[in-house]
């Protein structure tokens, strides 16, 4: 039976996609069947995967709707073990259609709770926002991965995240679960990265991740190219990474 993980954080360019697409493709790399699902109207983890969103025809939007099967959404990718079912543009107005509906934070969860026979892992690259479709991804995860950038205002909006999470569990989903933080964006040289993590290690301790994701110019090349870092350069620090992040999340749901 697979696990579902949400990859949530309502800041932008905190690395939330940067994280499902590498993750996904390093999980995969480690023999593991992996569904990556684009939740964000942006569909940059649908580009990032070579993928043309022009071309998407049936894509989360038409699974939040209901209007097609799981199955029929899911596409291949050029990553081993890793499949996506992929956003287009559209998915913007799925926030508007939705509010009327009954039951409207339990679409995305009636639509991919079959998928979980199919796959090991089913990551979810949540928008950067705290609304309708993060909702939905919340309520069908099973866990939250969220990424926190060694920077400034790395905490800032992280209550935020925390307490929605924590209605999400009293209201939805009360089996949601948080599987860990993601220091991302680490830079070694800098004071205040090594500040930040200092910081989140001393406040959430046992929830942090041992990896920490480091700057890494190959990481931000990869996606203009189309692939996951691991196709892109796998010798890089930030393939290495990314494995090492898949290593730890397969052994602590072992």
């Amino acid at each position: 039976m697979g696990k579902i993980i949400a990859i949530a954080n309502q800041k932008g360019g905190v690395g939330k996609t940067t994280t499902s697409v590498n993750l996904a493709a390093s999980l995969g790399v480690l023999e593991k069947k992996i569904l990556l699902i684009d939740a964000d109207p942006q569909a940059n983890a649908t580009s990032g995967l070579g993928i043309d969103v022009e071309e998407v025809e049936n894509g989360t939007y038409q699974l939040l709707e209901h209007s097609v099967n799981a199955v029929d959404a899911i596409q291949k990718t050029g990553s081993p073990n890793l499949d996506i079912i992929p956003a287009h543009i559209d998915l913007v107005a799925i926030e508007i259609e939705l509010v009327d509906q009954e039951e409207r934070e339990y679409m995305l969860k009636k639509a991919i709770t079959p998928l979980k026979e199919k796959y090991d892992f089913i990551l979810i690259d949540c928008a950067p926002s705290l609304g309708l479709l993060t909702l939905n991804a919340l309520t069908a995860a099973d866990s939250v991965i969220i990424p926190i950038q060694c920077e400034y205002f790395a905490l800032e909006g992280l209550g935020k995240l925390l307490n929605t999470i924590k209605s999400v569990q009293k209201i939805h989903n009360n089996k949601l679960d948080i599987e860990g933080l993601l220091l991302t964006m680490y830079d070694s040289r800098l004071r205040l990265s090594n500040q930040v993590v200092e910081e989140v290690k001393k406040h959430f301790d046992e929830m942090v991740f041992d990896t920490i994701i480091q700057r890494n110019v190959r990481l931000s090349e990869a996606p203009s190219y189309g692939e996951s870092i691991i196709n892109y350069d796998a010798s890089s620090k930030g393939a290495s990474n990314y494995l090492s992040l898949a290593n730890e999340i397969i052994k602590k749901n072992e």
